[in-house]
């Protein structure tokens, strides 16, 4: 009797059998490996045949495990199965694990047309030998405006591309509009291509609209891989293409591995040496330059830093100069997002933020010319910034096994749904949300050792797994950074800490010198029973250094309905913060928190005069718990201090110098009525000049101007009757000022919808004047009494968490939930049976 088994993508001949084995009686199994191992697809793949070449993407940490392989003959194989020679090294993944589609793409590299450059044995001349070993100086297709049609499909492009600049394997060059709006009744597009063990990019659109990418491959190659060059390039749309193993390259800064942008320096100014971390070192397989640009069901399976990156020239560049004015590709609305996949990139799956130097190097900023470069994304309405904002979705992203982040976000309005800013932004307003989604610490993808995986340890259930970054890198589900960030219906397991690492479901940006907004808030989270640690403020020690950065400080979140802490209406901050608590908050020790109901908002400081000052600051109820924050920008021309602080307190500010000249109070968040009361330390026979006016930072202007006054004692300067009056007490050497929020504010907005009211405070010191101050000008009181944490629990939410049991870049297959439970010691002595249930059919992702 013989039976066969496909097991896992492995075709095995299994005999049953009783008899003789050497004159013994006996029995038992043999088992005979056919040659070859059958893969089952999704898709019908009846046109892949007996000698074509395919690759298997990575499921890992490492891109370096995606796999090549021939196809042999399979008569036996059904039209959704193809069999491969040889055996995988590695483990490829094809199952939806734990609620999130982590199945192998696999990509058909063969094509009836194939366009190749004839190389030569290893490198040679000019072509940048010190970085690679083998011939770069492969063919390259360049395409031109006023064609008369292009369409290219079904083309294998092999050994193309050179480390010029310009020449690619298939380069659309300033062609401006190749769709209906250029006049072609049949629009361009490339479809079906292979583009694979290339020299220089996948596809390059440059000065290019309306172009289709669709079923194309884009395999083993150098640079950034789907690339769009300008910043202007929009309406393109890329439809399930598949990049995967994009190495570094040296044409651009941000193509450059570390290595390479240390030794090129022919564009920087002077004897300036690049940074890599900033200046370099971002290579993509996709490098979208202009957010109006369509992504559909695409796959970034394993680049060396980033699978899809939104990057935003502040000016249009290259030849495209002057095509846009300043701001617009920031300002410009998303294109469709959907259904993208991003995993086994080195540092982030999908990174939207930053952008590039739009300057040649100079004295004053020797960076070469397209250094990455700070920017932030801000749509609007028709790219204006005075119109409405046009939030970006980012609908259906699954991100798993990326090194770093699974997706990274700065700006706003950014809406993340169904996946798995600033010091005081210049677009006020703007958010972040993420609702229904997915979040898992340690799946059941334990992944396989090799392939530039360097760390392999235990998990948090003791199985050895693959790790990223380091064995002790901490774990974050959601990382709160910036704000006002919100998160809502999202639902999170497996998050448990080990002896050797930190595992939290929502954590904080670690090293952390920039502010965070107490709007960020949660609601209608679902923590799984495995989650150990919801919440983790950080620790000093590795990853986390001294914990001591004035947004580690800083770091705060609103759990809106309690479906985290269990109580509603609570913020959570760090524990040591005595700027947060009051006698009713309740501390958390294993997260390093502490629970505290009240009003929160933000103190938002500029100093000038000298910059490069350490702040003090302590509410005047715990004025011996004082905390010091060393500003976020050493050097600039204002130093920012971003306290974020309890409403309708008293609160002490000292420097560990004489204070600065000039001070600026910016009320953030604060809504009309709001106020505080500050006192700031200064040199005896100070003179004071003191103003409030309403700063419109869109256009710079300044209105709504007012002087204060001198007040005759320290309770008419701080009494709340509207009059403007500061109070200096030359006893003490405190200045009493009243700071209050007149005006309305709206949303998100840090500021008011008139503009930013603020106070300036200007000091004319003597030198030699004595500086040092007291600890508490006010009158010592017990910290004021606000309502505790409720001692009465939220109830079971039934409504919280993801809305799907699976995250799938299939979306219209449904998933149910399965519970596998064991006998219990209890079922065993009362003799009942167990179930069995068996699982068929390991499935990879669908053919590309």
């Amino acid at each position: 009797q013989r039976d066969f088994l496909t097991y896992d993508g492995t075709r095995f001949t299994v005999t049953a059998f009783s008899g003789w084995i050497k004159g013994v009686p006996h029995n038992g199994f043999k088992v005979e490996v056919s040659k070859g191992i059958i893969l089952h697809l999704v898709d019908e793949v009846s046109s892949w045949l007996p000698g074509d070449r395919i690759v298997v993407a990575s499921t890992d940490y490492s891109m370096h495990q995606a796999e090549e392989f021939n196809l042999l003959p399979c008569p036996e194989c059904k039209s959704n199965q193809v069999k491969i020679d040889g055996s995988p090294l590695y483990l490829h993944i094809g199952e939806v694990i734990d609620g999130v589609d982590m199945r192998a793409e696999v990509g058909l590299l063969t094509r009836n047309i194939l366009i190749q450059g004839e190389m030569e044995d290893s490198c040679y001349g000019q072509n940048q030998c010190q970085f690679f070993s083998f011939d770069t100086f492969g063919g390259h297709i360049k395409i031109l405006r006023n064609f008369s049609s292009v369409h290219m499909s079904g083309v294998e492009l092999k050994n193309m591309g050179q480390q010029i600049l310009g020449s690619y394997p298939v380069h659309f060059h300033l062609a401006e509009d190749v769709d209906e709006r250029g006049g072609y009744e049949r629009p361009t597009y490339l479809d079906n291509l292979a583009i694979h063990h290339c020299f220089s990019r996948c596809v390059a659109i440059h000065g290019t609209h309306g172009l289709l990418v669709k079923d194309t491959i884009g395999y083993d190659t150098l640079g950034h891989c789907f690339f769009l060059e300008d910043g202007t390039e929009q309406r393109n749309t890329f439809y399930h293409n598949l990049g995967l193993l994009t190495r570094s390259g040296t044409i651009l800064p941000s193509d450059r591995s570390e290595a390479m942008c240390l030794a090129i320096r022919s564009h920087v100014y002077g004897n300036y040496v690049p940074v890599p971390s900033t200046d370099c070192m971002a290579v993509s397989t996709f490098w979208i330059a202009n957010p109006n640009n369509n992504l559909i069901e695409n796959a970034a399976a394993g680049a060396q830093d980033v699978g899809i990156w939104y990057i935003f020239h502040r000016v249009p560049t290259g030849q495209s100069e002057g095509q846009y004015p300043e701001g617009h590709a920031e300002h410009t609305p998303l294109g469709v997002f959907y259904n993208n996949r991003v995993h086994s990139n080195f540092k982030a799956g999908l990174f939207i933020g930053k952008g590039v130097k739009t300057t040649r190097a100079s004295a004053e900023d020797p960076r070469e010319y397209l250094t990455v470069d700070n920017a932030r994304f801000h749509p609007h309405q028709d790219a204006d910034p005075e119109k409405p904002r046009v939030p970006a979705v980012i609908d259906g992203l699954i991100a798993f096994k990326n090194n770093d982040h699974g997706a990274w976000a700065r700006g706003g309005d950014i809406i993340f749904r169904n996946s798995g800013d600033g010091t005081f932004p210049t677009d006020e307003g703007s958010s972040l949300e993420v609702t229904r989604s997915i979040f898992v610490g340690e799946s059941s993808n334990f992944g396989s050792q090799g392939g530039q995986n360097s760390y392999w340890g235990k998990g948090a259930n003791g199985e050895y797994r693959t790790l990223p970054r380091n064995k002790t890198f901490p774990i974050r589900g959601f990382q709160i950074y910036d704000g006002p960030v919100r998160m809502a219906k999202c639902t999170f397991k497996k998050f448990i800490p080990t002896v050797d690492r930190y595992s939290s479901a929502i954590g904080f940006f670690m090293k952390n010198s920039w502010q965070i907004s107490p709007q960020n808030n949660v609601s209608q989270i679902l923590m799984e029973k495995s989650v150990g640690l919801k919440v983790f403020f950080g620790r000093s020690g590795q990853w986390f250094g001294s914990n001591d950065n004035d947004g580690d400080k800083m770091s705060i979140f609103h759990d809106l309905d309690g479906s985290v802490t269990g109580y509603p209406d609570t913020f959570i901050g760090r524990a040591d913060n005595y700027l947060l608590r009051h006698p009713g908050c309740l501390t958390v020790p294993r997260w390093n928190g502490v629970m505290c109901t009240g009003k929160f908002a933000q103190l938002y400081i500029q100093a000038r005069r000298p910059e490069n000052l350490t702040l003090s600051i302590a509410r005047a109820a715990y004025h011996s718990h004082p905390l010091r924050l060393q500003g976020v920008n050493r050097g600039a021309p204002y130093q920012q201090y971003q306290p974020v602080v309890m409403l309708e307190q008293a609160y002490v500010i000292q420097w560990d110098g004489r204070a600065p000249e000039d001070i600026i109070l910016y009320p953030i968040n604060f809504n009309r009525g709001d106020w505080l009361c500050v006192a700031l330390c200064y040199p005896r026979e100070s003179v004071f000049q003191v103003v409030a006016d309403i700063y419109q930072r869109r256009t710079g202007t300044v209105h709504s101007v007012k002087h204060y006054l001198a007040a005759p004692s320290r309770a008419s300067a701080l009494s709340r009757t509207g009059e403007r009056l500061f109070y200096f007490d030359r006893a003490s050497g405190y200045l009493f000022v009243h700071l209050q929020a007149h005006e309305a504010r709206k949303g998100h907005s840090y500021c008011s919808q008139q503009g930013c009211e603020r106070i300036k405070i200007m000091a004319h010191m003597y030198p030699g004047d004595s500086w040092s101050c007291g600890p508490n000008p006010f009158p010592e009181r017990p910290a004021a009494a606000q309502r505790p944490v409720s001692r009465h629990p939220a109830g079971l939410c039934r409504a919280c968490g993801a809305p799907q049991l699976a995250i799938t870049s299939t979306p219209s297959v449904k998933y149910i939930r399965i519970q596998i439970q064991s006998l219990s010691r209890v079922d065993v002595q009362n003799h009942l049976t167990s179930a069995f249930i068996k699982v068929c059919c390991v499935l990879l992702r669908l053919k590309w």
